[in-house]
């Protein structure tokens, strides 16, 4: 079964999905310290508090602390 075509609607200023909200999901709250990373291993978005960096193929790369299992275990059990 083929998906409905979204109802969209090119207009004069050649602009599209004048309904979907503006911006990213992920920016930063005012503070660098408040922005979310993506892990490097699990590739889940983590504020950078649960994050580490760990050199991995030569370089520093983001990871989550002290491990994904650990962190999401601890996660689950918070919610």
């Amino acid at each position: 079964m083929a998906k409905d075509d979204p109802k969209t609607a090119i207009d004069a200023g050649g602009l599209r999905y004048r309904s979907k909200v503006a911006g990213s999901p992920f920016s930063a709250t005012g503070a660098f310290g408040a922005a979310t990373m993506s892990c490097f291993l699990c590739g889940k978005h983590r504020p950078r508090a649960q994050l580490k960096t760990r050199k991995l193929l030569g370089k520093a790369q983001a990871v989550c602390a002290p491990s994904c299992k650990e962190l999401e275990e601890l996660l689950n059990k918070k919610a």
